[in-house]
């Protein structure tokens, strides 16, 4: 399919590549510059280019990430891919609607996208885009009727508030250029727009709640950018406090849950198989669809607010029954044993083998995963893929239907090793243990405690676990909380390690160790920091003495990379 997704002039270099990236965490949202590590185009900047990549990956943030650099003039002059993408159109999308300007969105068929890589230059204007030795004429953004109930009408004809017509407005636009043909009800949302990853998604914010707009549906929150009660406290600047916190207020007001997790399957709202929701944060997202067996998309930011205000939301994707198989069987040749550390590498080389499909795992089912080592595995999964979930043999309700052409790769030991080298550019010597991306749950605090029984935290290194509020609050009642602290460890409820700044995150550390296979693939680009991985106990191991092994975990040391 060659089209026109979002219609609009460009004329600049085209910058291309062939992996998908995650805006959030992988680029920064005041320079356009691109901070993932790991990334080929890392230290490009996006500003003026024609960015050509498959398709974004990673964060529902993206979207907010685009809006600011629309908002500030450091956006891609257009954006090309050639798979179907929703967070970044969906943030030029908002752009158009909230500010009034944006940026053409193309998706072009593999033939065509390929010829584009290898140009140096190109126009897009409006339904005809040239580069060298290529013209193409786009099919213009689609005109799909949309079949609506009464009430989403009536909501789109602003008879119900100027809040619900805007936000329906946005839900019409994205459900047609999703190819959706109507909108479905949800029971409950997650947000996660409330991470101040810049200043638009506050104006964005307020934009409603100045409207007087108000959710229909329960909704959560997903971690935030500072501790809401206590960032005075911790040295947080006014010029990052404040914002970050009305940012959330702006939520609250608009009738939001304070939440504020990016583990929202850990509250006692999680939705059940069966149930029809709408999350967004990716983690969460594949949780969600993969181990609890309930429906949603991959929300961008931005739209789960338009969900919120209208209980409705464009009924597309994994949404739908023959959406949800998986196209690639993943065969996995895994060890008789191994630890918590095998699950985030195993995630995330999972996604890196299935960027754009729903994968089928199997060959683990002999480790009976816990729900924490689930938890660790779709987080990973969602740094490396842009699918909204995978199955697991024996865990997914859906495992085992695949789709016709469904094909097979196989994961030997060698690839986990590969990633775990990744994972442990940096140095031995450990300034910082990360513990709770996403947010730890009561039974790893409570793994965590016996860990640390009898034993401190090493002088020089600072521990800080990131938790829900509701976390931390069955650990203190429980004792915990107070256990790990008389450790030296440091609990933060609210934050999460992708939304963490300093002096919050310690300015001093240089190298961090970290058990989550999400931060350590971000860390770097978010932190500047150098990153070292391991399994919980490891890391617990380095907090006490300040080093971290130099050996892959026992279960990979006889595997030949």
């Amino acid at each position: 399919m060659t089209k026109s997704v979002i219609t609009g002039r460009a004329d600049a270099p085209v910058l291309s590549c062939g992996e998908g990236l995650s805006f959030w965490g992988g680029v920064d949202a005041a320079t356009g510059e691109v901070i993932d590590s790991l990334h080929p185009l890392k230290g490009q900047r996006l500003g003026g280019k024609i960015l050509a990549i498959p398709t974004s990956r990673g964060s529902c943030t993206g979207s907010g990430v685009l809006l600011e650099l629309i908002d500030n003039g450091q956006a891609p002059a257009a954006l090309v891919f050639c798979e179907s993408e929703s967070i970044l159109t969906l943030g030029a999308l908002v752009a158009e609607h909230v500010f009034g300007h944006t940026i053409p969105v193309v998706q072009l068929d593999a033939e065509a996208f390929a010829r584009l890589s290898h140009c140096d230059h190109a126009s897009i204007d409006g339904q005809l885009l040239l580069a060298e030795g290529l013209e193409l004429s786009l099919d213009p953004p689609s005109s799909a009727h949309i079949d609506l109930s009464e009430r989403d009408s009536a909501m789109l004809e602003g008879h119900e508030g100027e809040a619900p017509k805007a936000a329906m407005r946005i839900l019409h636009d994205m459900a047609v250029i999703e190819g959706a043909s109507h909108l479905i009800d949800v029971n409950q949302v997650h947000i996660d727009g409330c991470i101040y990853a810049s200043p638009a998604l506050l104006r964005f914010a307020e934009f409603f709640a100045e409207m007087g707009a108000r959710v229909r549906v329960p909704t959560t929150m997903n971690s935030i950018s500072v501790d809401h009660a206590h960032w005075h406290l911790q040295g947080v600047p006014d010029a990052f406090g404040r914002p970050a916190s009305r940012l959330a207020d702006a939520y609250v007001e608009m009738g939001a849950q304070p939440s504020f997790t990016c583990a929202p399957y850990l509250l006692e709202s999680t939705p059940s198989k069966g149930d029809v929701i709408a999350w967004a944060e990716s983690n969460a997202v594949i949780y969600a669809n993969s181990v609890l067996g309930a429906l949603t998309a991959k929300h961008p930011d931005l739209l789960d607010l338009c969900i919120a205000l209208t209980g409705r939301a464009p009924c597309y994707g994994v949404y739908l029954e023959e959406q949800r198989r998986a196209r690639r069987v993943v065969e996995i040749e895994a060890p008789d044993v191994c630890d918590d550390a095998f699950w985030p590498l195993l995630g995330y080389r999972v996604g890196q083998l299935s960027p754009d499909r729903i994968p089928l795992l199997t060959g683990i089912a002999h480790f009976e995963a816990d729900e924490d080592n689930l938890k660790a595995l779709c987080a990973a999964f969602g740094t490396t893929s842009a699918a909204p979930m995978l199955h697991i043999e024996g865990v997914t309700p859906e495992a085992g239907q695949l789709t016709p052409e469904a094909d097979r790769v196989t994961i030997p030991p060698s690839d986990l090793t590969h990633v775990w080298k990744q994972f442990n550019a940096g140095p031995d010597e450990i300034d910082l243990v990360a513990f709770g991306s996403p947010h730890l749950s009561l039974t790893e605090c409570r793994a965590l405690a016996r860990l640390m029984a009898g034993r401190h935290s090493h002088p020089e290194v600072a521990g800080i676990v990131t938790l829900g509020r509701n976390t931390l609050k069955a650990a203190r009642e429980e004792g915990i909380a107070e256990a790990l602290e008389a450790a030296g460890l440091r609990l933060h409820a609210d934050l999460c390690w992708c939304s963490i700044s300093e002096p919050v995150f310690p300015p001093s550390a240089r190298t961090l160790m970290t058990n989550s296979g999400k931060y350590a693939h971000y860390a770097p680009g978010l932190s500047g920091r150098a990153v070292r991985f391991g399994s919980i106990a490891e890391c617990v191991s380095a907090l006490c003495s300040g080093r971290a092994s130099t050996l892959p975990p026992h279960w990979l040391q006889t595997v030949k990379s």
